[in-house]
């Protein structure tokens, strides 16, 4: 199995910056894909930004030209640089594994975003 743990979030004005981290253990990190999700009040959660094994990222339209997702295989980190953030940004923000040697995707507890002026 795997455990995650987020770190770096908190409070920002509109157009601020956070980095957010994701620690893991347990298992071969580098063969996990890794990704970001938010869960806003009032809505489902959404995936953010992912990066693959080999280092293919995806995201989130909204966020494509913004937040960046990157990883350190070595740390056993993921890391999401998120520029110019909105109100709608605002959300608690989960790390997320998903590899063939793990039965489950794992979550990590959330780390909370509050972008407000």
């Amino acid at each position: 199995q795997v455990q995650l743990v987020e770190s770096g979030g908190g409070s920002v004005q509109p157009g601020g910056s956070l980095r957010l981290s994701c620690a893991a253990s347990g298992t071969i990190f580098s063969q996990l894909t890794m990704a970001w999700y938010r869960s806003a009040p009032g809505k489902e959660r959404e995936l953010v930004a992912r990066i693959a094994p080999i280092g293919i990222e995806d995201y989130l339209d909204s966020v494509s030209d913004r937040f960046t997702i990157y990883r350190d295989n070595a740390k056993k980190e993921i890391y999401l640089e998120m520029t110019n953030l909105k109100l709608e940004d605002t959300a608690i923000y989960y790390c997320n594994a998903v590899g063939r040697n793990l039965p489950l995707p794992a979550w990590g507890q959330g780390t909370q975003v509050i972008v407000s002026s």
